[in-house]
């Protein structure tokens, strides 16, 4: 775009590493001589750098589309300024191919497909310095025939108008252009020029024997801008309007069939959208009371299911406690008889020492017995002397 417009644009740089396509536009005011130029740039950040691609050329529509009905928006009110509108509507799409020497990817031939009925699509080859000649001229033939193969319906240069019509039938034979860009000036021969610079020489970016940039440029420029504006109008924005309006409720009339009101259609549109309306509120209503009901449902069954549980581990504690009520009455019998057989134990041991005891005191008096005469026998003895 620096290029081909011959102006520095101030540009964020893309990061490859987007999880999805965002559009980026920017709106520049030009001036050339005494031509003033409003020109808008929408760069698509992110398109195919995605693992997944089958839906990376959804946003590009949806942004044309948006675009289009901000106009018909305009269009459609009572006191419109269409002269003074900003006309965002895009005009031209210039799809860059990468120079692979192969065929065309499947992204880039559905997003094509695609494209070709909302905007005036350009094929473009980028970077066309990294091929040879013949490789070039072999890779642009490839590309056309698939893309009629396809059915994709590229913009053409007009020629019904004769001034233009023998250029432009030249130019069609040119498509997809190859075109390298490049903002250095470098010095070839005694003059400056906006060229690559390669340590084997330099590809110049207006000389038509090295790609076909000043072709793209004249084409876009200075023959054929006011067609692209015409067919964005005529072809692509009336396709729109129209599917638009049918779906609205509104529909052309034959010359046979009755005119239709406006306030009709208009009222019938209304009572159609309320009824779609109330329709769409009673199944919401309907869904809401399915998951409430559900949701009990789903309640109860726990509840009856924590019962359970709670059931279960009540009778487990219960059988558990009886359980431990047998094994303290049994422990507490095998007490009374232990205490009981530990009694009457005692009672035998301690007959057994009485019984002992009694032998003993007798042999002692029997002792003591025998013992005392003699000492008496003594003492008399003692008296009688």
């Amino acid at each position: 775009m620096n290029t081909l417009f011959n102006t520095t644009f101030e540009n964020e740089e893309a990061s490859h590493y987007e999880s999805d396509v965002q559009l980026r536009p920017q709106t520049y005011d030009l001036q050339e001589s005494n031509v003033n130029l409003k020109l808008t740039i929408v760069h698509t950040v992110g398109f195919g750098d995605q693992i997944n691609k089958e839906e990376s050329y959804k946003p590009i529509l949806e942004y044309i589309d948006a675009q289009f009905e901000r106009y018909l928006e305009e269009e459609l009110k009572i006191r419109r300024s269409l002269f003074n509108c900003h006309d965002t509507r895009i005009h031209i799409c210039l799809y860059f191919i990468a120079p692979t020497g192969h065929s065309l990817k499947s992204l880039d031939l559905v997003t094509m497909k695609k494209l070709d009925s909302k905007v005036n699509l350009i094929p473009v080859i980028a970077k066309a310095d990294t091929v040879s000649k013949s490789e070039l001229d072999k890779l642009k033939i490839k590309i056309m025939s698939e893309l009629v193969s396809n059915g994709v319906q590229i913009y053409q240069f007009p020629t019904e108008d004769e001034a233009v019509a023998e250029i432009n039938s030249s130019m069609n034979t040119h498509l997809p252009f190859a075109v390298v860009g490049s903002v250095d000036d470098v010095k070839v021969g005694n003059k400056m020029v906006k060229a690559r610079l390669y340590p084997w020489g330099s590809v110049q970016v207006e000389n038509e024997n090295h790609c076909d940039f000043v072709k793209l440029r004249e084409m876009l420029l200075r023959v054929n801008m006011e067609d692209l504006r015409e067919q964005t109008h005529a072809r692509h924005y009336e396709l729109y309007r129209r599917c638009k309006l049918e779906e609205m409720g509104f529909k052309d009339t034959d010359p046979d069939s009755q005119s239709f009101s406006l306030q009709e259609t208009y009222e019938a549109k209304r009572k159609e959208f309320l009824l779609d309306l109330q329709r769409k509120e009673e199944e919401m209503r309907q869904m809401f009371v399915n998951k409430v009901k559900e949701t009990e449902a789903e309640l109860k069954e726990k509840e009856k299911e924590l019962h359970e549980r709670f059931e279960q581990l009540k009778r487990m504690h219960q059988e558990e406690k009886r359980n431990l009520e047998e094994k303290r009455r049994e422990l507490e019998e095998e007490m009374n008889a232990f205490n009981r057989r530990k009694v009457a134990a005692e009672t035998l041991m301690g007959q057994a020492l009485q019984g002992c005891s009694q032998p003993f005191k007798k042999d002692k008096d029997k002792k003591n017995f025998f013992s005392l005469p003699s000492a008496c026998s003594l003492t008399s003895g003692r008296n009688l002397n």
